[in-house]
């Protein structure tokens, strides 16, 4: 039986190649951009062990982003995936408590930062007597990303099928070593992209660090204020002294940010695969 192909179907698949191509132009201008602008200023000044007003070091900016992402992970992670892990494999699916949750992680996955800022600046660096603190800036980025880990971590194990787990519970097996066993294995590449996408956030992030951890600009201690390197990079610009040092601060930090997202995707590749 011959069919005929509906006009509106040429004119969709135009719009989606359009809007394609559309968005691949954009990133590509804003990476031929930061790295046209960047690579010429970069020098060996710029990783130099301690920032000076002459050399405008990024590295001990580049040492706090790494402890500011380690250890909001190391919060963040458990916390989320572990409440995922209740809301949807031991609470009963569609309760009240169930969709309150939803809607209430939703909706401060949706807050602007600056509003997490001014909440950790009141809570921890006022109530709790951090100060400006990296301890501080951790505490605000964990509650900002749990979210979003929570939720996705969640979509990755209903995403799992329900033979996966009757054939656990078929063979003998009991539900929490059907959830460690079973479920989240094979949830791990969704639970990853959460990971990565707290990352980025957490490494990009530069209102909520301006209120919490402050714009020191020396290698902080948990209990001292540093700047990561997003902040290193709006204080460079904002002082308009040193602009090329800004723009090689955004190579880097590019840098960083597609380094880390790799590995995660690697990890995620490894774990879907079953050699890790």
């Amino acid at each position: 039986m011959k069919t005929t192909r509906h006009p509106g179907s040429a004119i969709l698949r135009g719009l989606v190649w359009a809007a394609a191509a559309l968005s691949v132009l954009i990133l590509l201008s804003i990476l031929v951009f930061i790295l046209v602008k960047g690579i010429p200023n970069l020098n060996a000044g710029l990783f130099a062990r301690e920032y000076t007003s002459e050399n405008c070091s990024m590295l001990p900016a580049i040492l706090n982003t790494v402890k500011l992402t380690f250890f909001s992970l190391l919060l963040a992670v458990p916390l989320g995936v572990f409440s995922a892990i209740y809301l949807a494999e031991y609470a009963r699916r569609g309760s009240r408590l169930v969709k309150a949750v939803r809607l209430t992680t939703e909706t401060l996955a949706g807050i602007p930062s600056i509003v997490y800022g001014l909440f950790g600046y009141l809570m921890f660096n006022i109530s709790m007597g951090l100060g400006y603190s990296l301890l501080a800036g951790v505490l605000t980025l964990s509650i900002m990303v749990l979210p979003t880990i929570l939720r996705t971590t969640e979509e990755a194990l209903l995403a799992v099928p329900d033979l996966y787990r009757e054939g656990s519970f078929g063979l003998g097996a009991g539900r929490l070593r059907t959830v460690f066993r079973i479920v989240l294995p094979a949830a791990a590449p969704g639970v990853l992209s959460g990971v990565i996408l707290a990352i980025g956030r957490i490494v990009g992030e530069t209102a909520a660090l301006i209120f919490t951890s402050g714009t020191a600009s020396g290698t902080a201690g948990l209990t001292t204020s540093g700047r990561s390197l997003a902040v290193h990079m709006y204080a460079l610009w904002n002082e308009g002294l040193h602009m090329g040092a800004a723009y090689a601060t955004g190579v880097v930090l590019l840098v960083l940010v597609v380094g880390i997202n790799s590995l995660a995707a690697w990890a995620a590749g490894k774990v879907s695969r079953g050699t890790v």
